[in-house]
């Protein structure tokens, strides 16, 4: 779609009151568009007044705003995506790529109330916000039309880069923080914030050069070791420690003791975006990397080794998926129905220790479907286990290995 065939019409547009949205809503207002702008209250923890968004989007020329009530399900996408340890490349924890599901979701269901039928976003056209919003508006409202600005030659042409949209805001009188020199851009929510762009671009620019919102760096956490206790109950984070949350309180309260002592801060990735193209960028998320690892810890103990294999590639699926914008479709759906078994095993208690970023292990405690055996594993002369039970075993296996060897697939080199 291009703005000249909007005019007169009312579209939906996602904005979060940041530089992009309010000149996107201005430039579109003075063309003869009505703009409905749709925020989501994410958790973002760098937004402090999200009302704030309201009266600038308002001021851009927005006809209306409409804030989406979405904390609950960012957080229940979350425990999937700690239940699925669905990292993208990495470390990186999908928690801008879910985020984006969760606000399109909200964003249509709303929509179909108002009788609105175009999603508009300010998504650019190298990166895969765009991607991801528009697979999810094709999938859950195949009727609806989608426009991008930054695909529109009229708005390229307008505003071929930051520079133009900043004089632009400025001699409309728009209340926007950016400016010529922001080193980076972020978004945030309650699972974790993402910075890129500007001076991160350059390789040269250490990953500490961005300044955290969530937490510290773990060279200037407290000198001194936390430990920290988490119940599951069927892959659910119940109490920490020993208090029992809900499932929202649980991740702000991990944010802020993972912050603390630098947890999940600063994580540097060059990844590959969807779109073909490398990008870098530095993550935060200090609540779910410490509750990832602890659920990881309670995996270690219920998985036989088929399961952990063919959990790992469900895990690799699911991160992949959420991050291109296949969330809703039939393969994710699939893989999570197969995880949620693992969940529903997935009960106990973690103890960790914590210290300038880093997790160590203390005790696992009621993990009441656990396979360890103390006994079985033990090299001591306690249990049932015959070590010379794998005679018959390893003749088995041997037969194989000599194959191996005869048929001069193996050779012994120097």
């Amino acid at each position: 779609m291009k703005a000249q065939d909007l005019k007169g019409k009312t579209i939906a547009f996602a904005g979060s009151g940041g530089l992009d949205s309010c000149t996107i809503t201005r430039w579109l207002t003075d063309i003869g568009v009505n703009v409905v702008c749709f925020t989501a209250d994410l958790g973002q923890p760098d937004e402090e007044d999200i009302e704030a968004v309201r009266q600038r989007m308002l001021q851009a020329g927005a006809v209306d705003f409409v804030l989406l009530p979405a904390r609950d399900a960012i957080a229940e996408v979350g425990v999937d995506i700690i239940q699925a340890q669905a990292c993208y490349e990495g470390r990186y924890w999908n928690t801008t790529g879910i985020a984006r599901c969760v606000l399109a979701k909200a964003m249509i269901l709303e929509m179909k109330k108002r009788g609105l039928t175009i999603f508009s976003h300010g998504a650019t056209g190298r990166g895969n916000d765009q991607v991801r919003f528009q697979l999810i508006t094709n999938m859950l409202a195949p009727e609806f039309e989608v426009y991008a600005p930054w695909r529109d030659e009229e708005f390229l042409a307008r505003f071929p880069g930051r520079s133009e949209m900043i004089d632009f805001c400025q001699e409309k009188g728009l209340t926007v923080s950016a400016t010529k020199d922001k080193p980076y851009s972020t978004d945030a929510n309650l699972l974790g914030l993402t910075h890129e762009s500007g001076m991160l671009e350059e390789l040269t620019t250490p990953a500490h050069f961005v300044k955290p919102i969530m937490g510290c760096y773990p060279v200037d956490a407290p000198d001194e070791t936390v430990e920290f206790t988490v119940r599951f109950e069927q892959g659910r984070p119940v109490a920490i420690n020993g208090n029992s949350v809900g499932l929202v309180e649980a991740f702000l309260q991990t944010n802020a003791i993972g912050g603390k002592y630098g947890l999940g801060i600063g994580t540097h990735l060059v990844e590959n975006r969807f779109v073909g193209i490398k990008s870098r960028g530095v993550y935060e998320s200090p609540g779910v990397e410490l509750l990832g690892t602890c659920y990881a810890y309670l995996l270690q103990l219920i998985l036989d080794r088929r399961a952990r294999e063919f959990y790992d590639q469900l895990s690799l699926l699911i991160a992949k998926q959420i991050y291109q914008g296949y969330w809703f479709d039939l393969a994710t759906k699939m893989a999570l129905q197969a995880i949620k078994c693992t969940a529903e095993l997935a009960t106990g208690t973690i103890k960790v220790a914590i210290y300038k970023g880093t997790i160590s292990f203390l005790a696992a405690t009621d993990v009441a479907h656990s396979l360890y055996s103390e006994e079985n594993a033990s090299m001591e002369g306690i249990g049932s286990y015959n070590h010379a039970d794998s005679e018959g075993l390893l003749r088995v296996f041997g037969v194989s290995a000599r194959v191996l060897a005869t048929s001069g697939q193996v050779k012994l080199t120097e």
